[in-house]
């Protein structure tokens, strides 16, 4: 799809995702992430996403820092989220919008999205008359326009598009692992974004890094293709269908943004063998026990797991384990549990699931690594 066709403030189809920045200990490295700023811009890009839960606050405090403070407002392009967990009522909405706006500095956002809607949470939306919120704000020139980010399944995604034919953009998890995945279902998510003719943006292109450092079988296939980066056929892969005006891709430093430049700066479409590749490398992640987990670490910050268990880093080593059969698996599970909160501390409160995008049974994943590194 083509952006000047939809957005034409937009230039080009990759955006810079602000989930997952370079950090020092807990603070974002400023200087590596200015670099990263420039590099993108600098390439002929200007698109921005960020939210206000991201690295809880710091990714928005980023934004002003590295981009608002630096740029002048004509240069970027800049998406902002509604989140549930920081509105319970109408009136909540505003005073948060105007903090957003302050965080990041600036005067309005390009796009305000809300943020990961499933069945649970579209009802908090709609009782807080949340998307006639923002639409209001875009009458007033404080958000160009109002989209929203998806998880859940496709006539989830068809009740909300019919609720409000307003949206102008959606953006959903969109990977070739997650393509014909039956909790994911991109490619059925996809399809009802055409139904409604909605432009697509794309979330989680390399699936958290999980496309990145792959299974030995499934880089054998890789490596037998035409050279390029595991991040290139992922993030081409999504950028690839038609109804996708922008990918996202969460860098996390000055390397990744390189590499990703270097392929998107003059992109292409996957051919019909890179395609046929990706989906053998779907078939051997299929076959392995792994966990479907992103790192987005919604579980431990949008509802804060009361045992502090480092939800995410115990699934990775599960995953570590079960992918290189060595003992780095059990390595890393003995640093993140060095102070205690091992999986089988886990209380079952269920407080973790209702967040997760992946839809995972988190409770009994973490039996699973309670089981595996416990013994």
């Amino acid at each position: 799809m083509e952006t000047n066709k939809i957005f034409n403030e937009i230039k080009g189809n990759f955006g810079f995702g602000y989930m997952r920045l370079p950090m020092k200990g807990e603070s974002v490295d400023i200087e590596e992430c200015n670099k990263m700023v420039d590099a993108f811009l600098d390439a002929g890009f200007n698109y921005f996403d960020t939210a206000h839960g991201y690295l809880n606050g710091l990714s928005e405090k980023a934004i002003k820092e590295c981009l608002s403070d630096r740029y002048p407002r004509d240069k970027y392009i800049l998406t902002n989220k509604l989140t549930a967990a920081f509105f319970k009522k109408e009136e909540d909405i505003r005073p948060l919008f105007e903090k957003q706006l302050n965080a990041c500095g600036v005067d309005y956002f390009d796009f305000y999205l809300m943020h990961a809607q499933s069945a649970t949470n579209f009802k908090q939306y709609k009782e807080c008359k949340a998307y006639e919120t923002a639409f209001k704000l875009k009458e007033e020139g404080k958000i160009k326009h109002v989209g929203l980010s998806f998880h859940d399944k496709p006539e989830v995604l068809d009740e909300i598009l019919s609720t409000y034919p307003e949206v102008e953009a959606v953006q959903i998890q969109f990977n070739y692992l997650d393509y014909d995945d039956s909790a994911i279902q991109s490619k059925a998510v996809l399809d009802v974004c055409i139904k409604h003719n909605k432009p697509v943006i794309v979330m989680e292109p390399v699936k958290g890094g999980r496309l990145i450092n792959l299974p030995e079988k499934a880089q054998s296939l890789i490596d037998e293709l035409d050279g390029g980066s595991n991040a290139s056929y992922a993030i081409r892969f999504a950028a690839s269908e038609e109804q996708v005006f922008m990918t996202l891709s969460g860098m996390s430093n000055l390397l990744q943004m390189n590499d990703n430049l270097s392929f998107m700066k003059s992109f292409t479409p996957l051919n019909n063998k890179e395609r046929e590749c990706l989906f053998k490398v779907a078939e051997v992640f299929k076959s392995m026990s792994l966990i479907n987990c992103t790192g987005c670490k919604y579980c431990i910050t949008e509802n804060k797991c009361p045992k502090n268990i480092d939800i995410p880093g115990l699934f990775s080593t599960k995953n570590a384990k079960e992918m290189f059969k060595d003992s780095s698996g059990t390595y890393y599970y003995s640093l993140y549990t060095s102070e205690g909160n091992k999986a089988s501390d886990c209380i079952r409160c269920g407080m973790c699931e209702r967040v997760c995008p992946q839809h995972l049974n988190i409770r009994e994943l973490l039996q699973k690594v309670a089981e595996t590194f416990e013994k």
